[in-house]
């Protein structure tokens, strides 16, 4: 009533009173009474606001991709964002008198759209479908320096970029390109990998011959050794055997000597006894039988002398009509001479009387 009102503003909210051109309160979460017809009230907001975008451009390689992001700002300077812009109240001070306030937003998207325009431009296709976080931290890093965002004195709390999309034509054909590339990729990493397993199974066949390699090696050296061993052995027989017949041959030469002188020796006594027979016999051709037989007689044993007596009766056997001998006669014959000679004389006398 009479124009006097009472205000309340939220702690998101800074609100300043003017009167006669000048601030004569402000501040955040302020409430107070105020005279309507001579107050003006501007109440900036000082809380983070999102704005998001979407944005049709063109990448360097002249393809159509649509991007779609958002913007996170807040009014970190009121007092100059009020000076660039009208936050001023109505009357009744619940809604603004201008459209600034809206179009804060569009104008921090505007700058954020020729940023990231600028951006994607810059890019092929692939490149700027991959790029969704470079292109943000340069939108970021950009906004912070434009001079417009220092006089409305705002701060870049961040920029998002939600997604980077091609038209459906081109998102088919990277698509295929892309499944054709996997499909390849694991084409190869089956090729690699038969790759590998006939490598690994080359590299252990190779094991198992150079095994088989060394061990038919370790045999043809152990069948060499046995072969030397063998060699040396026969050597050493050889050696022996010669030995034995050098040894054999130096024995039988010995022999040979041996039996010669022997055969030397027998032959000289051969001679020396024909030698003494025949002096012997040329020196009896001369004496008288009976005188021969007399010496011959000399140191006979008795069977000897008997026999000699029987010899003399076989000589003169024609002349001798009939010769008896009792059979104790021979049995005492028998037991006083020996009885082998005394029977091989009597043999001879009875053949002798029998002719």
């Amino acid at each position: 009533m009479l124009g006097i009102r009472f205000i309340k503003s939220q702690p998101t909210t800074h609100l300043i009173q003017f009167r006669a051109g000048k601030a004569v309160r402000e501040g955040a979460g302020e409430s107070f009474f105020y005279y309507a017809p001579t107050t003006t009230l501007v109440a900036v907001p000082v809380a983070s606001q999102d704005r998001p975008f979407i944005l049709s451009l063109v990448t360097a390689d002249f393809q159509s991709v649509t991007l779609q992001g958002q913007v996170t700002y807040r009014i970190g300077d009121p007092r100059r964002t009020a000076a660039m812009m009208d936050f001023s109240l109505d009357a009744s001070g619940k809604t603004y008198i201008s459209e600034d306030p809206t179009r804060l937003g569009e104008r921090v998207a505007m700058q954020v759209e020729v940023i990231v325009q600028q951006a994607v431009q810059a890019l092929p296709l692939k490149e700027a479908l991959r790029a969704s976080a470079l292109i943000a931290r340069a939108a970021q890093h950009e906004l912070d320096k434009q001079p417009e965002m220092e006089a409305l004195g705002l701060d870049i709390l961040g920029v998002s970029i939600i997604s980077i999309k091609p038209t459906p034509d081109i998102a088919r054909a990277l698509e295929a390109e892309a499944r054709e590339s996997n499909l390849k990729a694991a084409d190869d990493a089956v090729y690699l990998r038969r790759m590998a397993a006939v490598e690994k199974e080359r590299a252990i066949r190779q094991n198992e011959l150079d095994t088989d390699i060394a061990v038919e090696e370790k045999k043809r050296q152990m069948r060499e050794a046995q072969l030397e061993a063998k060699a040396a052995l026969m050597r050493r027989e050889n050696e022996l055997r010669e030995e034995q017949m050098a040894s054999d041959i130096g024995l039988e030469e010995k022999r040979k000597d041996l039996v010669i002188g022997q055969a030397e020796n027998s032959r000289t006594l051969a001679q020396a006894e024909a030698h003494r027979v025949g002096s012997v016999m040329a020196a009896l051709e001369k004496a008288d039988p009976r005188v021969i037989q007399a010496l011959a007689a000399v140191g006979m044993k008795p069977g000897q002398l008997i026999a000699q007596a029987f010899g003399g009766i076989a000589e003169r056997a024609e002349k001798i009509g009939q010769f008896n001998m009792s059979s104790d006669l021979l049995q005492s014959l028998l037991a006083a001479t020996g009885s082998t000679e005394v029977r091989g004389e009597a043999r001879g006398v009875s053949g002798e009387r029998t002719k």
